[in-house]
């Protein structure tokens, strides 16, 4: 059961519910967009508005963030649909090609060339390839001794190791 009251007065009607209406409740709940959010009221601060939101939809659209996208996008649009068309014209350019780049991004053509650019990025960052051995080298092929460490005088106490000690016969 679900106390549920409408009112901020404690001796108002409560309504008890099982959670049967949620259904409906729900349904009347919409995914918000950037559209509702509020707009400055001066032409200069909705420009810097605009060139904000355009640069978070871009980061979001270059991280593949696309509920992020999304919102920013609605946004911009809000804001630039506020501004006269005389203004921004290449904010709005860039609001252009970012929609597209956003509609674009379950097509096989943009799968595709993000395959093509891991594959290339794989490639960068993998195995470099091993330097060819000339002819002459091979032939010798003598492998190198490890370098020997002096170790200065040192003397095993052979008789603490439980070994007969070295001065009898």
């Amino acid at each position: 059961m679900v106390r549920r009251s409408q009112s901020s007065n404690p001796r108002s009607v409560v309504v008890l519910t099982s959670g049967t209406d949620w259904g409906t409740r729900a349904a009347g709940q919409r995914r918000s967009s950037g559209a509702e959010s509020p707009i400055p009221k001066r032409q200069p601060a909705k420009i810097k508005a605009l060139q904000q939101t355009i640069a978070v939809a871009r980061t979001a659209i270059n991280t593949k963030r696309w509920h992020a996208a999304r919102y920013a996008l609605s946004r911009a649009r809000a804001l630039a649909n506020a501004l006269p068309t005389t203004v921004a014209i290449q904010e709005r350019e860039q609001l252009s090609a970012l929609r597209k780049k956003y509609a674009a991004r379950n097509t096989p053509a943009a799968k595709s060339a993000n395959q093509a650019k891991a594959t290339t990025a794989k490639r960068a960052v993998g195995k470099k390839p091993a330097p060819k051995k000339s002819a002459a080298k091979s032939v010798v092929g003598k492998p190198r001794s490890a370098p020997v460490r002096d170790l200065g005088d040192r003397f095993i106490n052979r008789a603490a190791l439980g070994y007969e000690p070295s001065d009898r016969p």
